[in-house]
């Protein structure tokens, strides 16, 4: 969590005037998951000893074996091949050392259940080996799901002409990678020009329609003098994506979106709003600017009920200011009271050192929020303007990730 610069007592930011805003406030507390790890790694020797505690403070004719049977149950899914098989291990020596001890070794009903035991072994070996197997073709999928991802939508570069940038795609559906969220930095002849867009729809249409959208604007991008004349474009590129299509996107496919223009001199970004939600200008003091269109359009894909030509709108972009923009996904996340985010109201009055550091807050500030669940997909793209005589920004990664390693 980034912690605003310059602040005074009382909560707010040095010179601006502007309340704090949440990112201020006290670090989130790690979560547990280093308890649940070792407790789940202490539950099948705890089953175990709780088995022989068992057995040995009730008479013989009550059996320890059901415990003994679930402890290597537990440990298959778990842990390696080489954990689950000893505790299964362990469990049958603690069987067979129990009936050794009570005297009752060659009896049949200790014979049956220690042989219980074995056979509950053997199969949690195999789950195990199941489940490994099943893990590895999820590595996989995942690798060339990120692949795919990489391919469709491209992160962009942290520095694109003179510019800091930086994006996240937050998927709503668990190990899930990309869906019709989408976003588009590129530097041209016209200036830097942005895209962040929303397709209707889910699943591989969606993903379909998003290529189709993102290889548009970056023909478009280049091509054509205006940012209105690129809206056109993509506008055309949807209607002949919806002419190909069956079914009801056929019809009422369309696409919200937002494209935005930053010249190489002067201090203005331009931007047409295709019924997206406006995109936010934070300023240096810790002011928040929702940059709202002049006129309502309607989203790319509906352009034949349109009652006009699309206009840019024009803004001031001053050093040190940066452009948040964003998809329903943020603005429509809800809590469990079903109260909204308002990410105008949540990030004013806060200041982060660049882009990177503002998404990441962003994206703790919704989870916390939402109680880390989400209902849509949230795609987030920053764009700062750095002030004269800035140092230049460098991104490292660590080469082993933080975190202990489960077994």
């Amino acid at each position: 969590m980034a912690h605003p610069r310059g602040e005074e007592p009382g909560g707010r930011i040095a010179g601006s005037g502007a309340p704090r805003g949440p990112y201020g406030g006290e670090p989130r507390p790690p979560v547990a998951f280093g308890a649940t790890r070792r407790f789940l790694r202490a539950l099948p020797p705890l089953i175990i000893l709780g088995g022989v505690v068992f057995d040995l403070c009730t008479p013989p004719a009550y059996t320890a074996a059901p415990l003994f049977s679930a402890a290597p149950l537990i440990a298959a899914p778990f842990f390696s091949r080489l954990t689950t098989l000893l505790t299964g291990l362990a469990a049958i020596l603690a069987s067979v050392g129990l009936h050794a001890y009570n005297r009752t070794l060659s009896d049949v009903p200790s014979l049956t259940e220690t042989l219980t035991v074995v056979t509950v072994s053997a199969l949690a070996m195999l789950i195990n080996f199941v489940v490994r197997r099943s893990g590895e073709r999820l590595a996989s999928a995942r690798v060339i799901a990120e692949a795919a991802q990489r391919a469709v939508l491209p992160m962009p570069a942290e520095r694109i002409g003179g510019l800091q940038c930086a994006a996240r795609y937050e998927a709503a559906q668990a190990d899930a990678f990309i869906g019709g969220d989408l976003f588009a930095v590129q530097d041209t002849p016209h200036g830097v020009r942005l895209l962040v867009g929303d397709v209707r729809g889910k699943g591989m249409d969606a993903v379909e329609a998003v290529a189709v959208v993102i290889g548009a604007f970056r023909e478009a991008a280049e091509q054509e003098a205006a940012l209105e004349g690129v809206a056109a474009r993509l506008e055309r590129a949807l209607t002949r994506e919806g002419t190909r299509r069956e079914g009801l996107d056929a019809v009422e496919g369309f696409t919200t979106a937002v494209l935005a223009e930053i010249p190489r001199a002067g201090g203005v970004v331009r931007i047409v709003n295709r019924g997206h939600p406006p995109p936010l200008l934070l300023y240096g003091d810790g002011r928040v600017e929702p940059l709202e269109p002049a006129e309502a359009a309607l989203p790319l894909g509906m352009g034949e009920l349109a009652v006009g030509p699309d206009r840019a709108d024009a803004w001031p972009y001053p050093p040190g200011a940066t452009l948040l923009f964003h998809t329903d996904g943020l603005s429509e996340a809800r809590d469990a009271h079903g109260v909204f985010y308002d990410p105008a109201a949540r990030l004013a009055g806060a200041v982060f050192p660049g882009p990177e550091e503002l998404l990441d807050a962003l994206v703790d500030d919704v989870r916390r929020h939402t109680g880390g669940g989400s209902t849509d997909d949230m795609a987030l793209l920053a764009v700062s303007r750095p002030t004269a005589g800035a140092p230049e920004r460098r991104r490292t990664m660590p080469v082993v990730p933080p975190g202990p390693v489960a077994h």
